[in-house]
């Protein structure tokens, strides 16, 4: 049964010291400190660079905790080391929206403006003309691209930049964690429905608390799932168990 799985937690062969590509020894630190704050409160199965279910994020760190004979808690955590890694993942889906949409009206009327006084920049490219498109950017008008660079903001911060508020929405986990360096804690940051742990002296402390999220015994079991298939290619990847040697002694065992 899933509670007598237990998975230690590494972050390679050479240690916490060698970081991953692409990530910072500041950000590996963080991890490396809370998979130790997990495995210290029960969390036996961990794994890092985990892929959520039910949506296309991956998790800094996924843990489970057994429970006896049901199906136990999951946890997210979530390592930032700076204001811009922090917030560029905290965005708010309700205000970038309201905001998009009086962009997008903006540009509707920028548009029909355009279309009166510059003719011209019509593209006859259909049989009838109220389907025919311009093309504005000829006049280099300032404020019209202007609109246009906004919106591409506005829907780059909208689908790339609501992580923390997503992962709740589509309950990924019973429980979710931000890691923070000791000066990077302010409470209006953290998002709502997140704990906050808070490097300290070599250690994590818990600066606020999560909030429990009900997840169904199924997806419980598929983030378990995703963790021991994370743990298993970390495992390969130091051991160079590659996918032809797996191949080879699949076709040997059975004919």
């Amino acid at each position: 049964m899933a509670e007598g799985i237990t998975m230690a937690a590494g972050l390679g062969q050479s240690g916490p010291s060698s970081p991953a590509r692409g990530e910072t020894a500041a950000h590996t630190r963080l991890k490396h400190l809370a998979l130790i704050w997990a495995q210290a409160r029960g969390y036996s199965a961990c794994a890092v660079e985990v892929s959520l279910p039910r949506c296309r994020f991956r998790a800094d760190i996924a843990a489970y905790r057994p429970n006896g004979k049901e199906i136990g808690t999951t946890a997210v955590f979530e390592c930032k080391q700076a204001f811009p890694d922090l917030r560029r993942d905290n965005g708010c889906s309700a205000v970038t929206t309201k905001q998009l949409e009086k962009v997008f009206r903006r540009r509707e009327v920028l548009e029909k403006n355009l279309r009166v006084h510059y003719p011209a920049l019509r593209i006859p490219e259909s049989l009838f003309s109220d389907f025919d498109s311009y093309n504005f950017a000829a006049i280099n008008h300032h404020g019209y691209a202007r609109v246009v660079r906004q919106l591409g903001a506005l829907q780059n911060r909208l689908f790339d930049c609501t992580k923390f508020e997503r992962l709740i929405r589509y309950r990924c986990a019973n429980l979710f964690f931000l890691v923070l360096p000791k000066g990077l804690f302010k409470e209006p940051e953290i998002p709502f429905g997140w704990g906050a742990l808070i490097e300290s002296d070599d250690k994590l402390v818990l600066a606020r608390k999560p909030l429990w999220h009900d997840v169904i015994p199924g997806n419980r079991l598929k983030l378990l799932e995703r963790i021991a298939g994370a743990r298993t290619r970390a495992l390969n990847k130091g051991l160079e168990i590659n996918f032809d040697k797996i191949c080879a002694t699949r076709s040997r065992s059975y004919p």
